[in-house]
């Protein structure tokens, strides 16, 4: 099946405008996979439309088909040729980490791979190929040579791709838990003589008696507004109770031995001298009351259970513990993606994708499960910029990232 030449003549018309606007294309969806044709908004809309909606590609294997959108709007679609037997391309989210015109590749006897798009340093990439109308490939996903050339002019290193079993597309979603921009803001603070007086520090800005003056202090832009963030939640490992009372009883005195999270005689020795100076029945044995008294007398909070990533252009650059609710309950893994918005301003819409769909869990749900402490939400609401992306998932990204990627996480 051929893909329809008026869906790649749609991306070649977006690829100047996506020179502009970097992250995504102008105009509606095009005839290409059954979509229907509609006639091109004018330049001014277009491009005030690029800029609020970044690009996103969706891969379904069962389908054999890759969907191109622009924020929640379907743009182009193409028939694929994935992994066979053996050979089976991995599902997951991935991330464009290089884009070559011409390369060969070094697994396979020097094999041509036009127009490739690497998602993995292990070998998976979207390039040109023969497609025969079933997964053919070794792990690969293979396009249309027109729609890959096409595809390679609007895409840009660190943009998210996809990879699925059944079909899935972005929806619009909105939650009090997902990340709003600052803002550039001018605050104005108005200091009487009086109040400059008080303090040394403002001495030398003293005005004659009786006058008021506005200190106006205006925030400086973000010289990284035009590279999205990558962020990620996963759960932590659940808290070894017996390390933390070896590790709390050694702080205060007792001498509980290593922190191995054995009871052994040392440790059960200390408890019970603990227990004997809180006027606690003296067991040696770890009891809820036990914990409780330690965790008191310590002044022990209980650690949040989730850890918050961010990277930018592949490189770390923040992380903070957050909270994730009923954290035994499935997740599964869903990736919400911040559309346009521009230096100062307030709010900024979200979409999602349910890279495992929302059998295990909604996109709502997971969200709702979410705590992310104040002091976190103003970080992010400083850092934030149009295009970032948040998945939240209890899979490993560990295995697949690393120098040179952003969060990769596999789902098969």
């Amino acid at each position: 099946m051929k893909p329809s030449r008026s869906g790649h003549g749609l991306l070649r018309a977006g690829a100047g405008l996506f020179a502009i606007v970097c992250l995504a294309v102008a105009s509606v969806p095009a005839e290409a996979a059954g979509t229907k044709t509609a006639s091109l908004p004018s330049a001014e809309k277009a491009t005030r439309e690029a800029e609020l909606a970044p690009l996103q590609m969706m891969v379904s294997l069962k389908a054999q088909k890759i969907d191109v959108y622009r924020g929640t709007e379907l743009l182009s679609s193409s028939p694929i040729s994935s992994g066979q037997n053996g050979h089976r391309t991995p599902t997951g989210v991935f991330s464009i980490l290089e884009k070559r015109r011409r390369h060969f590749s070094n697994i396979y006897n020097n094999a041509p791979m036009p127009y490739m798009q690497r998602l993995t340093w292990s070998g998976i990439a979207l390039h040109q190929g023969r497609l025969p109308g079933y997964p053919a490939s070794h792990g690969c996903i293979r396009m249309p040579k027109a729609f890959a050339m096409d595809l390679f002019g609007l895409t840009q290193r660190g943009m998210h791709v996809v990879v699925t079993q059944d079909q899935v597309a972005p929806r619009v979603i909105h939650h009090p838990i997902l990340p709003q921009p600052g803002g550039l803001t001018r605050e104005v603070a108005s200091l009487s003589a009086a109040t400059i007086a008080a303090d040394p520090a403002l001495r030398g800005t003293l005005l004659p008696e009786g006058a008021d003056t506005e200190l106006s202090a205006g925030a400086t832009p973000n010289p990284d507004f035009d590279l999205p963030l990558r962020m990620i939640v996963t759960p932590l490992k659940p808290e070894n109770k017996t390390q933390t009372l070896q590790r709390l009883l050694n702080q205060m005195g007792f001498n509980a031995g290593y922190v191995d999270g054995v009871a052994g005689k040392r440790t059960r020795a200390a408890i019970s001298l603990y227990q004997e100076g809180a006027d606690l029945p003296v067991t040696g044995q770890i009891t809820d009351s036990l914990v409780k008294s330690v965790y008191a007398a310590a002044g022990f909070e209980k650690p949040k259970n989730a850890m918050l990533r961010i990277r930018r252009k592949f490189k770390d650059l923040y992380e903070a513990e957050v909270t994730l609710r009923d954290p035994e309950k499935a997740i599964g893994t869903h990736v919400f993606t911040a559309l346009g918005f521009q230096e100062g301003d307030r709010s900024v819409e979200w979409m999602t994708v349910p890279a495992e769909g929302e059998t295990l869990a909604s996109a709502d749900e997971v969200l709702s499960r979410l705590d992310i402490d104040d002091t976190v939400s103003r970080d992010l609401a400083r850092m934030l910029t149009p295009g970032s992306s948040l998945i939240v998932t209890d899979r490993s990204f560990a295995r697949n990232t690393g120098l040179g990627t952003d969060f990769v996480v596999v789902t098969r």
